[in-house]
């Protein structure tokens, strides 16, 4: 856990300093206190997921860039599997990026596992991007238009992603799913406009 600390504070000041925002700027746009971002880049307080994922969408970079080891020497689309487990705060939800975000493609995977009776309301994602959930072990429920729909192993379900939604598990044992999440391309954005 101390390395994936470590990988968040660096990323985090690292993009700071890429986009000259201020602490008062990387605040107001990804709505986590300035005090809180601050102590994340000293390594003084580790983020749960759902601050990390309001970090991520504010910068409007993938989630798993925050976990990867720095990538110094490195040219952007070298392939980096040195992410590690994420573990929200009460330890209740694992994320494990299998593949970390893939630039030319859009997308990156993960493992996510929730403990028994656990609930994980995420906040919005930036408009565009499009979630992938497929059960392979237990059941959850995920949060889509206000509606909680029950998945089993093997049922899987895509949802606009920058819409309020949640994942939880009903059951007594451990439920685990691949959320497969796409990001939009800004520069077809960009292109449209």
């Amino acid at each position: 856990m101390k390395q994936i600390s470590k990988n968040i504070a660096f990323n985090l000041r690292l993009l700071r300093k890429e986009r000259a925002w201020s602490l008062d700027k990387a605040a107001h746009e990804t709505g986590v206190s300035k005090a809180m971002l601050g102590q994340i880049e000293r390594e003084e307080s580790s983020p749960t997921v759902a601050t990390l994922w309001k970090i991520a969408t504010g910068f409007k970079v993938p989630f798993s860039s925050f976990l990867e080891k720095p990538r110094i020497g490195k040219t952007p689309d070298s392939e980096n599997k040195d992410t590690q487990l994420f573990h929200s705060a009460d330890g209740k939800m694992r994320v494990d990026p299998i593949f970390p975000f893939d630039q030319k493609l859009r997308f990156e995977m993960f493992v996510i596992q929730l403990l028994p009776h656990y609930e994980h309301l995420s906040p919005p994602h930036e408009k565009g991007v499009v979630e992938h959930v497929v059960v392979v072990a237990g059941e959850i429920e995920v949060l889509m238009d206000g509606i909680w729909k029950s998945l089993k192993c093997g049922e899987g379900l895509h949802f606009d992603a920058h819409k309020p939604h949640g994942y939880r598990n009903p059951a007594s044992e451990i439920g685990t799913f691949h959320d497969i999440i796409h990001y939009p391309d800004r520069q077809q954005k960009i292109l449209k406009k």
